[in-house]
């Protein structure tokens, strides 16, 4: 993380529905298993999401519960919490430009983690 970013401490359901998009793009699997805990300004833990842009260290608070909560209620996750082939694919064209997204320790794009059973043949 940079120092010199402006850090943002937020809700899911506050923030702009693209940063919402582009975490997705992040974390297509869920969100729960990614939660890191901090302190904050009264020394209570708080728990949160880490997602990074260009100028922004978004810190978006969620507790487990609630973060396993908005994946079962999100549209753009399939019943097993994995974010769907035509969503993720739809937001990587709508984001193919960010390449902060890449800076993003959780990113691959879909090319990135698709094997053909060709590729599995070949091995």
């Amino acid at each position: 993380m940079s120092t010199n970013k402006l850090r943002v401490i937020k809700d899911f359901d506050k923030l702009p529905s693209e940063i919402q998009e582009q975490i997705k793009l992040v974390y297509p699997y869920g969100f729960s298993q990614h939660l890191i805990s901090f302190k904050n300004q009264h020394d209570e833990t708080v728990w949160a999401l880490p997602f990074e842009t260009d100028d922004k260290y978004y810190m978006v608070r969620m507790s487990v519960q609630k973060a396993r909560q908005i994946i079962e209620d999100d549209e753009d996750y399939d019943d097993d919490g994995n974010l769907k082939k035509e969503v993720r694919e739809k937001y990587e064209d709508d984001y193919a430009d960010l390449d902060y997204l890449d800076d993003n320790d959780n990113y691959t794009s879909d090319d990135d983690d698709d094997l053909d059973e060709e590729d599995l043949d070949d091995e």
